[in-house]
């Protein structure tokens, strides 16, 4: 096991980031927690559970982010008596590490937690911060806590299982990082490693991953409960990209989302003459170079269904939406949108 951060963040709580080396050492980590734990995975992850080990498994899937979810993690949590210091161990993807946390964070008015991400997406996203939370009235996350994690324990082996479309759904937000980034170290070594990322070399990814944690933590050590604006900046493309998953019943992944909601953020910045077109225009070579679609796809008549998604974001301020733009790299622009200059970013010859 080695250490790759040690991030603190609210209250001085900090959060340890450990890379484990293989299967087997991730398994041994998790069995030395003991008995007086709850580990929760869904029925894709639940390979990585150590036999033994008390645990519960959950269907996958963005539909599960809800109450009836948490009500059977705080259930099975009673029925295996975990006191006050037990611990909850999330392994699986975002929509596990988010309910475990956040179950976590009201058992007993707070236990401990540690993160076992087993996407790309969960490892670079869901892990950091102490986002938690569950859907809510259609919206994202409406519901949750700030809570986060004692530890975070990453095994690239996970990624290799994952199916094709899963992997990019992370690699949406690790180009987004890239962008966000101070510098272009990531995305120097996005254009650089880019055959080594596609094929999954485990050395590639993890030093992916690093680079992409990276970056996160610049903001959220900033403003760990987004309170400042300053984390905000995490949020590019995730409005345009949540109003559409949401029109489109979640059918596409987060990750798809995102990579085209930063482009719709690229293209109303471009119009409104917030971002540098020639910045702009390096950005989509970018995603152009991992395949994402960053194109208007919205027509006209599903507009006022994306626009009622936007206005459920839970990221307003002053009763406005405000929408991450980029100035240029590692410069985003945070303010609000009119509705003609949102419609000309998403409707196909809008």
């Amino acid at each position: 096991m080695d250490s790759l951060f040690s991030v603190p963040l609210k209250d001085g709580i900090v959060t340890s980031v450990d890379l484990s080396r293989s299967l087997d050492d991730l398994s041994e980590t998790i069995v030395q927690y003991g008995q007086n734990v709850l580990c929760v995975a869904d029925t894709n992850s639940a390979r990585y559970l150590p036999s033994g080990v008390n645990h519960l498994v959950l269907p996958p899937g963005e539909t599960e982010k809800q109450w009836q979810s948490i009500d059977r993690i705080l259930s099975a949590a009673l029925s295996y008596g975990m006191a006050r210091d037990g611990v909850f161990i999330a392994v699986g993807g975002g929509v596990i590490l988010d309910m475990t946390a956040f179950a976590a964070s009201i058992y007993m008015r707070g236990a401990r937690c540690v993160l076992v991400p087993t996407t790309l997406l969960s490892a670079v996203d869901a892990t950091l911060g102490g986002k938690t939370g569950i859907d809510y009235g259609g919206g994202k996350n409406l519901v949750g806590t700030f809570y986060p994690a004692e530890r975070v324990v990453i095994a690239p082996q996970t990624l290799l299982s994952l199916p094709e479309r899963e992997y990019r759904c992370g690699l949406g937000e690790v180009v987004k990082h890239a962008f966000l980034s101070s510098d272009r170290t990531l995305f120097g070594f996005l254009e650089r490693e880019h055959d080594a990322v596609l094929a999954r070399s485990e050395e590639a990814m993890t030093e992916m991953i690093r680079l992409s944690l990276g970056v996160k933590i610049s903001y959220i050590t900033r403003d760990p409960e987004e309170r400042k604006g300053i984390r905000s900046a995490l949020n590019l493309g995730h409005t345009f990209g949540h109003a559409l998953e949401a029109i489109r019943g979640f059918s596409i992944s987060h990750g798809e989302g995102v990579a085209w909601g930063v482009g719709r953020a690229f293209d109303a910045g471009v119009a409104i003459g917030i971002t540098d077109p020639g910045y702009a225009a390096q950005a989509r070579s970018l995603m152009d170079l991992y395949g994402f679609d960053s194109t208007r796809c919205i027509v006209s008549d599903e507009f006022p269904a994306f626009s009622l998604a936007i206005g459920k974001d839970k990221k307003k301020k002053g009763g406005e939406v405000r929408f991450v733009l980029m100035a240029g790299q590692g410069e985003p622009v945070l303010m609000p949108l009119p509705d003609d200059a949102v419609r000309k970013a998403v409707v196909e010859n809008g």
